[in-house]
């Protein structure tokens, strides 16, 4: 009988699945994996910052993601940014290098004696193979199982080397398919709810940011004079922010959401759950005149929703399904007049902006495809007064809220699409987890642009503050960090930008390097503002 080795069969299994790219940061045991890999390993520093890449990476490939991790400890180091991943439910086979089998049980030094339980609470499943021949079919299952969000997958480094029959690669080359199709009686019934509204109004998720659907959705809230809400806790942006009937994002309370909702008789909750509360405004959740209908894919949401009736379904399938029973076609190729955007608020202090200012000078200079990796909380408000975003996958923000996943994630979006150009906004309390991230993208030439926002506080939670009566919080201080010096360390090209001029002018040099691969980072001084208007 023919054999290969695991470490052979497993790679092959990549290959067929085409899993090119893999994140990782080597440890020994890892290493064994790692001999004659077929595919581009893209190095990052810290685990976040390579469950991060992986995580952006994924997002925008909508396919499995190799990441590659150490054990305990660098798995550990890897479960902030997985709180992220988790909850975007990113397609991530997360494998982990174990001791060899011999030395789990004594605990020797870089064994996991319960490497499952680690990263269990926050993946879709958690494997570690019973011997060695079983590796290459627990790799297969957690491809498929990434489908539905991130898989840990614990392997002894023994294991590599072991011998499996040839044939088990033929044997797992195999497709898993979903033939799930959207009921029309189902269908039919939602749309007679719509038609029957009096004032419906839609929320948009996440699940909901898809380039199938985009210019359905804006014909369904057009034909139906829909207000559109994107749900509390956005990570990608559903719909265009500029459009008419676009309200925003939905406040992350219980009061304020009960109180919008109110008012319309009919609410559409599709590609979100119901829903992403953050800070704790209780109230009515939804009054009794308000049908709620939630859809979507996540039965645990649905599960778990606390009012409100669910249709577990492709949101995607289902929009495309309602709009053709409705007889609603996409728009016109030409689009209509552009809601008017206010001048930017402006600062009084010399070398200081606002952060109205940076967002649009990025709205005026950056080209319309540009996606925006957002991790800067406190600007939040300034972001949606001046940003115009018209295509889908052009906005994306930590699902968890977990800070240092934005810089490393933006060049994980940048390497799955090398088109379409990646702007980073990170604020400096956010870039101090993650940024070590700086050298992969020297290293890899990939062409992002870093917009860092400096006004020396973690903004957001000095708005915290003030909501919860906390007077005088201890370690909301940042201090003034030279982060063009820190970023040049690195080999990156970094400057600041002291005024609106010098921004524009330092985005637009920034534009032509990246068109070379190379990026940029741009330091701008600016207000402390709030996450959301008063």
């Amino acid at each position: 009988m023919t054999t290969v080795t695991v470490r052979r069969a497993v790679h092959e299994i990549m290959a067929f699945h085409g899993m090119t790219t893999i994140f990782g940061n080597p440890g020994s045991n890892e290493l064994p994996f790692l001999k004659d890999l077929p595919a581009r390993y893209i190095l990052g520093l810290h685990e976040a910052a390579v469950v991060a890449m992986a995580d952006g990476h994924s997002m925008i490939t909508n396919r499995p993601t190799l990441v590659s991790l150490h054990a305990a400890s660098g798995t550990g180091n890897g479960l902030g940014a997985l709180t992220n991943s988790a909850i975007s439910k990113s397609k991530l086979v997360i494998t982990a290098g174990q001791q060899v089998r011999d030395m789990i049980g004594p605990e020797v030094m870089l064994a996991n004696v319960e490497a499952p339980k680690l990263a269990e609470p926050l993946v879709h499943q958690s494997l570690e193979p019973l011997s060695a021949h079983d590796v290459p079919r627990a790799f297969s299952q957690s491809v498929f199982a990434s489908e539905h969000g991130p898989v840990y997958l614990s392997v002894p480094y023994d294991d590599w080397d072991a011998e499996v029959p040839a044939d088990r690669i033929d044997q797992l080359s195999r497709h898993v398919t979903s033939a799930r199709t959207v009921d029309p009686t189902v269908v039919a019934e939602l749309a007679q709810k719509l038609r029957a509204a009096t004032s419906p109004v839609l929320v948009l998720g996440p699940e909901a940011d898809d380039e199938r659907v985009w210019d359905t959705t804006i014909a369904l809230s057009e034909a139906f004079d829909l207000p559109v809400w994107a749900a509390p806790s956005l990570s990608r942006l559903p719909f265009p922010n500029q459009h008419p009937n676009f309200r925003g994002v939905l406040p992350a309370g219980i009061a304020p959401i009960g109180q919008i909702l109110g008012s319309h008789d009919l609410a559409l909750v599709i590609g979100a759950p119901v829903f992403r509360y953050h800070q704790w405004q209780p109230g009515q959740y939804l009054p009794e005149t308000t049908e709620l209908i939630q859809i979507g894919e996540d039965t645990a949401a649905a599960a778990r929703a606390p009012f409100g009736d669910a249709l577990i379904a492709d949101p995607v399938q289902t929009l495309l399904a309602l709009a053709k029973t409705l007889d609603v076609a996409d728009p016109a190729a030409e689009p209509g007049p552009a809601r008017a955007i206010a001048a930017a608020a402006t600062s009084a202090t010399d070398g200081v902006l606002h952060p109205e200012e940076v967002f649009a000078g990025l709205r005026e200079t950056m080209p319309a495809e540009t996606r925006y990796v957002v991790e800067s909380t406190s600007t939040n408000a300034a972001f949606w007064a001046q940003m115009d975003l018209e295509l889908p996958g052009s906005y994306f923000f930590p699902a968890s809220g977990g800070l240092g996943w934005g810089l490393p994630a933006s060049m994980g979006v940048a390497l799955a699409d090398p088109i379409r150009p990646v702007v980073a906004i990170i604020g400096d309390g956010s870039a101090h987890y993650s940024i070590s991230a700086l050298r992969t993208a020297v290293e890899e030439n990939i062409g992002v642009i870093i917009v860092l926002l400096r006004n020396g506080t973690y903004g957001a939670l000095d708005w915290f503050a003030d909501m919860l009566d906390v007077d005088k919080a201890p370690g909301l201080d940042l201090g003034e960090v030279d982060f063009v010096s820190i970023a040049a360390g690195y080999g990156m090209h970094a400057e600041h930008a002291g005024s609106a001029d010098g921004f524009d002018r330092a985005l637009s040099e920034a534009i032509d390097r990246a068109g070379q691969g190379r990026a940029s980072l741009i330091e701008v001084n600016t207000e402390k503002t709030r996450p959301e208007k008063e």
